[in-house]
């Protein structure tokens, strides 16, 4: 399961707050030893673009949700 924390400055060393949903769903007890896997969050939209391929435009597909929206909500 993955889930987004974020690093605090504590002492000269980084650490995590694991959010309580998770504590109390995996019962996770002070001083228990765990395993955590890290990964760097990188920029999510710049892994998004290149991944979709498409044969229109962004501009023909922008006028096209456009007409669509224009049909079902502007009569």
């Amino acid at each position: 399961m993955a889930v987004e924390v974020k690093t605090k400055k504590w002492g000269n060393s980084i650490g995590i707050i694991i959010p309580s949903k998770t504590v109390e769903r995996f019962g996770i007890k002070p001083e228990e030893k765990i395993v955590v896997e890290i990964s760097k969050k990188e920029n999510v939209l710049g892994e998004l673009f290149g991944t979709m391929k498409s044969k229109k435009t962004a501009k023909q597909m922008v006028d096209e949700v456009r007409k669509e929206l224009e049909s079902k909500w502007m009569k």
